[in-house]
């Protein structure tokens, strides 16, 4: 059986490998025939050159440091914001019915009405990216955590009252196990949205940053080397969403077993 899977896991990974080869190679034809400017797209093999420019140089890595620096705190105090303020709307009694429809309207506000107040209040500096990052990551969270709760079975709760199980134990060992995956998934969605709102952010008033560096590259039309930028941030995101992605088997996986 696990030969089967490791067999199905290598096919579909071969395919997936020459698919994306497939279609580098037919960006990169498509550019050299001069068929789409260089100006709009830029060849994969370009883009490849920019990228080891890029880690070559120190200053890469300054911003790179800044941008996580950004992300990190704004995405942290959103996560334990949010998680906060879900698990306090639901159980603590009338809370939801009180406050959600102001939740849910700050939530409706378009981010990028508020970001131009948030640099008016708080300057150019990180502050306001951190704040940009917590919006971007708040509410996902919150709303997230609100319907993960709602989600415990009810058998559940009843086998925790008739264990007589304190509230702070219902809630440790039985509501938070159950909205895990929810909250999880609410956390990944984040962690992309929370990069878009630093790079966001930096781009539009920054001296540091990778997302100053991306507006620099498109004002001098350098399309390669903004690709660079936007492959090197991808690769960022994907690896925070795999150690999100880790964190939750270690997590979960605890919470189940015990």
């Amino acid at each position: 059986m696990n030969n089967k899977k490791t067999k199905r896991f290598g096919i579909i990974l071969i395919g997936q490998i020459a698919l994306a080869l497939l279609l580098l190679g037919a960006i990169e034809l498509v550019v050299r025939m001069g068929i789409v400017g260089k100006l709009y797209l830029s060849e994969p093999t370009e883009v490849v050159k920019q990228i080891y420019v890029l880690l070559t140089h120190s200053e890469i890595y300054h911003h790179l440091r800044v941008t996580m620096q950004e992300f990190f705190i704004g995405y942290l105090l959103a996560a334990g914001l949010g998680i906060a303020t879900g698990m306090f709307l639901v159980l603590v009694r009338h809370a939801e019915d009180l406050l959600r429809p102001f939740l849910s309207a700050l939530m409706a506000v378009p981010k990028v009405t508020i970001i131009p107040l948030i640099m008016l209040w708080m300057g150019i500096g990180i502050p306001h990216k951190i704040a940009v990052v917590f919006l971007f990551c708040y509410f996902t969270i919150a709303f997230s955590t609100i319907t993960g709760i709602k989600q415990t079975a009810d058998n559940h709760l009843k086998v925790a009252r008739v264990f007589q199980a304190s509230r702070w134990q219902t809630i440790i060992k039985v509501i938070l196990p159950s909205a895990a995956p929810t909250i999880f998934v609410a956390l990944r969605v984040s962690a992309a949205t929370g990069i878009v709102g630093a790079l966001f952010g930096e781009m539009i008033a920054s001296q540091d940053g990778l997302g100053n560096i991306l507006v620099k590259a498109t004002s001098l039309y350098d399309t390669a080397q903004a690709f660079a930028i936007i492959t090197i941030v991808t690769v960022v995101s994907v690896a925070i969403i795999a150690l999100i992605d880790l964190l939750e088997k270690k997590v979960v996986l605890k919470w189940k077993s015990n």
